[in-house]
């Protein structure tokens, strides 16, 4: 197919809906009661809001976003550095950003997967694993030390192959893995039966430790109160909307009030924040999840998730899925991009937009037809060239910016945010001495040219395991340029 063929094609993309051939209910009875919003957040539990800043104020540390680097990167600095003052503007809600949107699945890896860390930092791979072990071991006893209850099982985590065919590199990978120490199982058809039930899955690797699914609502808002417990400032409905390097410091402007900040931590992924350098090194894609209404006792029989691992699939266009405290399903997948990294497309607001995803969910799991969805919702995600977070400094080395998570931030984050603290007060820490911190993120073309690759790109993602042809050969010509599928 030529690329005109291909531009022809994804026009309607968005719009076409999934089959529906064999399923008890219809795609739009699955979606008719669901609400557009992030299941994470549809609760009476979350804290009332603090003040927005009305006024001038000065500090030793300003980091902008309550997102999780924020609140990792606030609740380090006061550990690490008790006498600073420390203040941390939010332009909406704590935790209502990326971070309330994840589908909550955590692992050591700080780098998007081994085997993408393999492919980026060859020669590093030894430390960035043992930076990926303690920052989980660090990421559980900080919820342990403030009392943090986010729902937390460490169950592992499990990568399935949907297809017979992609059993070799299941198996590449498990022997990668074995290589570095993990606790890892390659399971059989049979075998994966036994853990996880769907006439998909040809066979799995099960990370036994060191992995599990949290709740990232939860985690965001108790790290809010740890940080409020170690003095931190927050004001939350305060979006940043104008910072100046002032010589001596960072003048920060806000709409109805003004920071004087000796350091500046940004941890807002995608959202601008005056710094042209990292829009071109940072894309907002948009993923979209699903969560089911709660299973019933019967209907969690049907797929026998004895131990609830959290899953990723071997799609070329992945989906991943986790059960909930109760039972409910969340299940992730179908990213997209639109012009200009838009943060609220209409698209996002219309039931079809998921009806994709929600065909993806039944033909995984045919044995709950019967099963609708409680909540669907969009969320961006700071895409980056290396498909792993880094931490680059701007203004004089008087500020940084942490981003780049590429889907993989939930447990990330927190070495992300002590990477970039480390910089941002000029440290002594090993990962300083790596190319994680030496090197950044290449860029990545403008618009119209980032909107064109995004869009060819996902539509060859939609069909390339099935199809193969120029779909598969797109998605190779990408990987050869060094980006992350």
């Amino acid at each position: 197919m030529a690329i005109s063929e291909a531009l022809d094609a994804i026009r309607t993309i968005d719009a076409r809906p999934g089959p529906t051939e064999g399923y008890r209910l219809s795609l739009d009875e699955a979606l008719e009661n669901t609400r557009l919003l992030p299941f994470w957040l549809d609760t009476h539990e979350a804290p009332t809001p603090a003040p927005a800043l009305s006024e001038p104020t000065e500090t030793d540390l300003l980091i902008v976003g309550g997102g999780f680097t924020g609140l990792w990167a606030a609740v380090q600095a006061k550990e690490l550095m008790p006498e600073l003052d420390v203040v941390l503007i939010e332009a909406g809600l704590v935790g209502h950003g990326a971070s309330g949107r994840a589908g909550g699945i955590i692992s050591t890896s700080v780098m998007h997967g081994l085997p993408n860390a393999v492919r980026v930092f060859p020669k590093d791979i030894e430390q960035l694993e043992s930076f990926g072990q303690v920052n989980l071991d660090g990421f559980e006893a900080a919820l342990k030390r403030y009392g943090i209850d986010a729902e937390i099982e460490w169950n592992g985590e499990m990568t399935v192959a949907v297809d017979e065919a992609h059993l070799e590199q299941l198996r590449a990978d498990y022997e990668l893995h074995k290589r570095y120490g993990h606790d890892v199982v390659l399971l059989n058809r049979a075998q994966t039966a036994e853990h996880i039930r769907s006439p998909l899955f040809a066979g799995a690797l099960w990370s036994r430790h060191r992995s599990g699914i949290v709740n990232p609502a939860k985690l965001a808002w108790g790290l809010r109160r740890a940080a409020l417990s170690l003095g931190v400032r927050i004001y939350e409905n305060t979006p940043l909307e104008h910072t100046q390097d002032a010589g001596t410091h960072v003048q920060v402007q806000t709409p109805q009030g003004s920071v004087k900040a000796k350091r500046v931590l940004f941890g807002t992924g995608t959202a601008k924040v005056g710094v042209t350098d990292i829009n071109r090194r940072v894309m907002a894609v948009r993923d979209h999840v699903l969560a089911t209404e709660p299973l019933t006792p019967e209907q969690i029989d049907r797929i026998d998730w004895r131990l609830r691992q959290g899953v990723y699939d071997t799609r070329t266009q992945l989906n991943y899925y986790r059960l909930t405290k109760d039972n409910n399903i969340i299940f992730g997948g179908l990213v997209s991009y639109h012009y200009g990294g838009h943060d609220a497309p209409a698209q996002d607001g219309c039931k079809q937009t998921y009806h994709r995803l929600a065909s993806a969910f039944y033909r995984t799991f045919p044995q709950l037809a019967d099963v609708k969805f409680s909540h669907a919702w969009g969320g961006q995600i700071d895409y980056c060239s290396r498909g792993s977070v880094f931490a680059k400094p701007y203004l004089g080395g008087k500020a940084v910016f942490v981003a780049g998570y590429t889907g993989f931030g939930v447990a990330a984050s927190r070495f992300g945010a002590f990477m970039g603290l480390n910089m941002l007060f000029d440290r002594d820490s090993p990962e300083r001495q790596l190319d994680i911190v030496r090197q950044s993120p290449s860029y990545i073309p403008p618009e119209p040219f980032r909107w064109l690759g995004a869009r060819i790109t996902f539509h060859a993602f939609d069909g390339a395991d099935a199809e193969g042809g120029w779909k598969r050969a797109w998605i190779k010509s990408i990987k050869a340029l060094g980006f992350p599928m």
